[in-house]
């Protein structure tokens, strides 16, 4: 532990990516225990995926037409962003099942993404580390704009939180106490496709359901006050992020895919502690 501490003081790379860490647990804890509560867990995966689609066309841009500003995170966003409003416009609009929405966009997204990265000229490792999970590659940029989302994140919540409360716990009531639900359910659904961003940069697309909603799903088994899920889960997923950087520098593993299987290992302790308290 201690040359794991001495390296972070030395090594800046590492230092960065703990710290985007600890950055990208206060979105994933936060929309991550709304999305246990809501049960929307899959639309997580569906948007994870369904980014691919804006990384693949950033990328695809970038290297056709040279265009420098053009980032991977750009396109994610954007992709993010229009999926979780496509997903819950089919929703309300067309009053499909959401698993059915869900099922269109990720496979749309997924296959846009392939598109454009055949067309993409070269091999891009780029693209790659969005969907295996690069953390070691976050810069101090990546950080300030982390943080600028956690704020965004924050202050939305607060403003929105016992509305947002209302429609996760009995959407008939929220209409009864005449609450815009269907405004509300897409800003909410807008939240989890930028809590889907932050975590993709941490794990990757295809891991960013274990920090999304690990963290989430062990605190909803110790408190029953959505408040304190938040801060446990927060909590949760820095202590995960911490160990998987750890572990993956002893033993010289992806820090993403490490980080996830931490996770993983403690939801498994998690269910059979509560399996044996229940027995006894």
């Amino acid at each position: 532990m201690l040359t794991f501490f001495h390296a972070l003081l030395e090594n800046p790379f590492l230092l960065l990516a703990l710290i985007a860490g600890c950055a990208a647990s206060v979105a994933g804890g936060i929309i991550g225990s709304f999305v246990v509560v809501k049960r929307i867990v899959s639309l997580s995966g569906s948007i994870a995926h369904s980014v691919l689609a804006g990384m693949g066309l950033c990328v695809f841009l970038k290297t056709r037409f040279s265009i420098p500003f053009l980032l991977p995170l750009h396109g994610a966003l954007g992709a993010g962003l229009l999926s979780a409003m496509l997903i819950g416009w089919i929703h309300m609009k067309y009053k499909e099942r959401e698993d059915t929405a869900i099922a269109l966009i990720w496979a749309t997204g997924m296959s846009l993404g392939v598109v454009f990265l055949s067309l993409t000229p070269g091999y891009n490792a780029e693209l790659l580390n969005f969907l295996f999970g690069n953390i070691l590659w976050v810069s101090k940029p990546d950080i300030a704009l982390l943080f600028a989302l956690d704020l965004f994140i924050l202050g939305t919540v607060f403003f929105f939180y016992r509305r947002f409360l209302a429609i996760c716990f009995d959407e008939t009531q929220a209409y009864l106490q005449g609450l815009p639900v269907q405004g509300l359910y897409l800003v909410l659904l807008c939240l989890v496709a930028i809590s889907v961003v932050l975590l993709i940069q941490i794990v990757g697309a295809i891991l960013v359901i274990a920090l999304l909603a690990i963290p989430a799903a062990i605190a909803s088994t110790l408190t029953f006050r959505l408040s304190t899920m938040m801060c446990l889960a927060t909590l949760l997923g820095a202590l995960f992020n911490f160990l998987g950087m750890y572990l993956s520098y002893e033993w010289n593993w992806p820090s993403g895919a490490t980080i996830s299987l931490v996770a993983a290992a403690a939801y498994g302790l998690s269910l059979l502690s509560n399996r044996r308290q229940h027995s006894l």
